[in-house]
């Protein structure tokens, strides 16, 4: 990870960074396969529940002083009901579950194993909170998908290598896409490794 910097913080602590984290969701996101067409204002209301949560992490990638890079968690039930849903139904404790919410990191930085810190740092928070597994989303899109670029490669080799596996529960949230009008019903796919 040359010039590059990780800092983990909680909390409040994190408030002087979400814009930069803001700005940086909306460019990443952008791309395949979650193709999110958002707002800095609702990017600002939804990292806001990661400040109010004393047990939340954000890691960051700094270099120069700019955030390059970005992975939340929080336990899940502080997280959002469509992600608690789910493991709800299936009569899970949710004291016991730690949400990963997204890693954004801009392409320059990618390979450099940014993303092990990432989940290195998460797990460790999720292990300090008392959760006894880590889960995560990620969006279906099918093999056709018209906007999926040429040479795309899944992060599921990453995943599994990091021990998480698809567990068969599955959220639905909407948000609006590059290549919709309006708001699109997304399905995602819980992944998830026990601590």
């Amino acid at each position: 990870m040359p010039d590059v910097i990780i800092v983990s913080m909680s909390g409040r602590e994190i408030l002087s960074y979400l814009d930069d984290v803001a700005r940086l969701r909306i460019e990443v996101f952008r791309d395949y396969p979650y193709l999110y067409a958002g707002s800095l204002e609702y990017e600002q209301e939804y990292l806001q529940s990661y400040a109010a949560c004393d047990e939340s992490i954000f890691v960051l990638a700094l270099a120069g002083g700019d955030v390059v890079g970005a992975s939340t968690g929080l336990p899940m039930l502080a997280a959002d009901e469509a992600f608690q849903r789910a493991y709800r139904q299936r009569g899970d404790n949710l004291s016991e579950i730690f949400y990963l919410g997204e890693s954004v990191l801009l392409p320059k930085h990618r390979g450099c194993g940014i993303g092990h810190a990432f989940f290195d740092e998460r797990e460790k928070q999720a292990r300090h909170c008392g959760a006894t597994l880590a889960t995560f989303c990620s969006v279906i899109r099918s093999a056709d998908h018209p906007c999926k670029p040429e040479g795309y490669r899944p992060h599921d080799v990453f995943w599994k290598k990091r021990g998480y596996e698809p567990n068969g529960l599955r959220a639905q949230l909407a948000w609006e896409q590059v290549d919709a009008i309006g708001e699109v019903e997304n399905e995602l796919v819980f992944w998830s490794r026990s601590l």
